[in-house]
């Protein structure tokens, strides 16, 4: 313990000295009950360890920032710390999303466990949660995120078929979904005001007219959409600035002027073909209507 303590500090009630970080890494722990002697401890780093139990650090009520990567984890449940403000569990074998109840948390990194459903993220306690990482797990669904406060969701490299439940995330900026199996765009909200950037990069969406979907989002901006079948289509960016066009940047290329001006040349082509196929429906109506008329005349007249 003594060669992992640094950076002396006042202790809470200012009237004495104590170490508040730890760094002990890559020494094969597998018992930390020494550290409940160490209360004033606000930074932890016992990453690259073999820890399966992590209730010691429950005396550590002055913690803000801990880092317990690469351990063998089966969960990230502790009892609620109440000023922890960053905690990152990445590359456990954490099986759920259970037991994260730390009222001042920003950022949750689960990175590298084996979460298949999102459950127990109460959006009450976690209020302050603006930074969720979940990338490499096998979640299938996005429900159970109902977290109003989050801004950067990144859930890449799982096992995504649909995307439920998003509505309420009203405050989201980034969404990365690489990597995953959807082959629709269904489950975007205009509640979603303030997304920005979307990766869906990898995955299996096959019709270009997918995009009509995001057009729901009125502060999507960038859209990554390559190694999609897609993305082979020869009109492929062409098509994906008539579908939005707020939108400024396509995979790692922003559109020019000369692109924005042909998309609305086509879009503007594209509304007059709809609305003479309308006028065009409307007359065939009006015809369809005169001859039933005229019909019902010549009945009406038969039968005198």
């Amino acid at each position: 313990m003594k060669e992992g303590l640094s950076l002396l500090c006042k202790t809470g009630n200012g009237l004495a000295h104590a170490f508040v970080k730890l760094e002990a890494r890559e020494k094969e722990l597998t018992d930390i009950t020494l550290i409940q002697s160490f209360i004033h401890l606000r930074y932890v780093d016992l990453s690259d360890n073999l820890l399966r139990d992590l209730s010691p650090l429950a005396c550590l009520t002055h913690l803000l920032w801990l880092k317990v990567d690469n351990n063998q984890l089966t969960s990230a449940s502790m009892d609620e710390l109440p000023y922890l403000q960053i905690a990152s569990f990445a590359s456990n074998h954490i099986k759920n999303t259970d037991g994260i109840n730390h009222p001042r948390l920003t950022s949750l990194n689960l990175k590298g466990n084996e979460i298949e459903l999102i459950t127990g993220l109460d959006p009450e306690k976690l209020s302050n949660l603006h930074t969720l990482e979940l990338r490499g797990n096998n979640i299938k669904s996005t429900a159970g995120l109902y977290l109003p406060k989050l801004k950067n969701l990144y859930l890449a490299q799982n096992s995504i078929t649909h995307l439920e439940g998003l509505e309420d995330l009203g405050q989201l900026t980034t969404l990365h979904l690489r990597d995953n199996q959807l082959e629709t765009l269904n489950g975007f909200a205009e509640s979603m005001k303030s997304l920005q950037y979307i990766n869906l990069r990898g995955n299996a969406i096959g019709q270009i007219q997918e995009l009509a979907k995001l057009h729901v989002l009125p502060m999507l901006r960038a859209l990554v959409l390559l190694e999609n079948p897609c993305s082979d289509e020869g009109d492929y960016r062409m098509e994906a600035l008539v579908l939005l066009p707020r939108l400024e940047r396509l995979d790692k290329d922003f559109f020019d002027e000369d692109e924005r001006t042909e998309a609305d040349d086509i879009r503007r082509q594209r509304r007059e073909e709809e609305l003479e196929l309308e006028r065009e429906k409307e007359r065939e109506e009006e015809e369809d209507e005169e001859e039933v008329e005229v019909k019902h005349k010549e009945e009406h007249h038969e039968k005198q």
